[in-house]
């Protein structure tokens, strides 16, 4: 491991990503994830790998279609609206069992709306990122260190299970400046093994007495694509048990309970902090996987004693409370703390909502 380095966001995460192994990297600007492109656009020529700025969004995600399916370790990345133009061919790789990963610095919508930072694509990310009802592990980091570890980790879970892993970040995220701690540098030895490891089914040329690789070219018959679909979703139950990943805080004497993710969740652990001193007994949940979502956390909550669970995200209206309410499954009441627009969550905002129920309205 190397030594902390001071570095902004999206910068960090694409070089984990060169570090993880990622070998081809093709994207159009956004704001504001910009410095990922501009980043790779540089450092990939360092190592041997191939940097293309497409001439749109829907011709970049094809362009990764393609790398990936020759066995290369692929990453696009965009913000929101561009995300929305990439979903057909987010799709096709999830259909042809095209490992990629790809990163969302999410801004305010819904269309163009906002530069700035907002969580309003977590329907898009977890329920809808494209046609056919696929689904994706999407890892969710609320600091500069986690996004460059889960960018190192989506690049093994996208090769181990053929499909297209996501990171969710947002604006804040992309754009702070932390100390991380890099992981390792792939040798150039090892990032040839991994893609040889991919010969069986990658498009890469193959002997007269070899095996062939095969992508789904896009069309089966009815038996044969329900067959694909039952195998994705024995994929995405083996998901649930093994790849969930959450941060759980003082839930035994809760008598509320936040949920929060990515940059709300850094401010709501402040706000719980600050509640904790003021002697009122708040705990936390902080998906870092959104999906699979973390559901059985919430059967640790001592609903004996817990008042309240407090969803928080920066999206009007809001889009993570509807699994917050599936876990619950009723055994307490679940409100809202809510900005949107760009406008970022505030700790007063959190301190103001939950000071409200945990004293009966009085501020």
């Amino acid at each position: 491991m190397s030594n902390k380095v001071f570095m902004k966001g999206c910068e960090a995460i694409a070089e984990a990503a060169v570090r993880a192994g990622c070998r081809f990297y093709a994207g159009y600007p956004i704001t504001p994830q910009n410095e990922i492109p501009e980043y790779m656009a540089r450092r990939l020529p360092q190592v041997g790998g191939a940097f293309v700025q497409g001439e749109s969004e829907v011709a970049s995600i094809n362009m990764v279609y393609g790398a990936g399916a020759g066995g290369t370790r692929s990453m696009t990345s965009s913000s929101s609206v561009g995300i929305s133009l990439k979903s057909e061919g987010i799709s096709y790789c999830a259909g042809a069992k095209v490992p990629m990963v790809y990163v969302n610095m999410q801004r305010g919508g819904p269309g163009v709306g906002t530069i700035q930072a907002a969580q309003q694509d977590y329907f898009q990310a977890t329920k809808a990122s494209g046609n056919g009802g696929f689904r994706m592990i999407v890892l969710a980091p609320s600091t500069v260190q986690e996004a460059v570890d889960m960018t190192y980790q989506a690049f093994d879970l996208a090769e181990r299970d053929r499909s297209p892993v996501l990171i969710l970040g947002d604006g804040v995220i992309g754009t702070i400046m932390e100390p991380v701690v890099l992981p390792e540098m792939k040798s150039d030895e090892e990032v040839a093994a991994l893609k040889a490891k991919n010969r069986e089914w990658a498009i890469v040329g193959h002997g007269r007495d070899e095996k062939r690789g095969y992508i789904q070219p896009g069309y089966w018959s009815n038996d044969m694509q329900e067959q694909h679909c039952r195998n994705l979703e024995a994929m995405y139950e083996r998901w649930e048990q093994n790849d969930v990943q959450v941060e759980e805080l003082f839930l035994e004497d809760a008598e509320m309970v936040f949920v929060a993710y990515g940059t709300s969740a850094r401010i709501a652990k402040n706000a719980l902090e600050m509640l904790r001193a003021e002697g009122h007994k708040v705990g936390m949940i902080r998906p870092k996987t959104l999906y699979p979502f973390p559901s059985k956390a919430f059967d640790h909550i001592n609903y004996d004693t817990c008042k309240c669970v407090l969803d928080i995200e920066m999206s009007i209206p809001a889009q993570m409370v509807y699994d917050v309410r599936m876990a619950v499954k009723g055994r307490c009441p679940v409100d809202t703390c809510l900005r949107s627009g760009g406008n970022l969550i505030e700790r007063d905002n959190i301190l103001g909502k939950a000071r409200e129920i945990l004293t009966g309205g009085a501020n």
